[in-house]
């Protein structure tokens, strides 16, 4: 039984040490890169973080609320701002975002400002954060499709 024991514990050592994880786009680079999508993408997260939100608001008014649902809804919250983080960096300022890019800071300073919020979503159920970042996505679409 130790034996057995022992050999699913060091199968599963290795399958967590040396598993890859996968991104959402390479850094080869691959040159197969669609702007358009990864804007809407990130626009559907803050959707869902709006949503998760007014749900998490909702739930902390009801007298006998459901921890199950608001931790739910909290998680999720945070997976999708996390996600809008890692579009934003490993997406946008690592491969799209080059050093002699027109508007090169402007565009760098709205991307940290995204940075920005979508960590004070993380961090509260302010809407205004929300409010806040749609802005700043559409600011960033318009100048960086500026020219194209």
């Amino acid at each position: 039984m130790k034996k057995i024991f022992l050999q699913i514990l060091v199968g599963c050592s290795f399958i967590f040490l040396f598993s890859v994880q996968a991104f959402a786009h390479c850094e080869i680079p691959c040159g197969i890169y669609d702007d358009e999508t990864r804007i809407n993408i990130i626009k559907e997260h803050i959707v869902t973080v709006e949503k998760s939100m007014n749900q998490i608001i909702g739930l902390e008014k009801e007298e006998h609320h459901n921890s199950n649902q608001l931790v739910r809804w909290i998680m999720n919250k945070e997976r999708h701002a996390d996600e809008i983080q890692e579009i934003v960096t490993q997406y946008f300022m690592t491969q799209r975002i080059k050093l002699d890019t027109k508007n090169y800071e402007k565009k760098l300073g709205l991307l940290h400002q995204m940075l920005i919020y979508s960590m004070k979503c993380k961090q509260t159920t302010d809407l205004t954060n929300v409010t806040k970042l749609k802005e700043l996505v559409n600011d960033f679409k318009a100048l960086y499709f500026q020219n194209k």
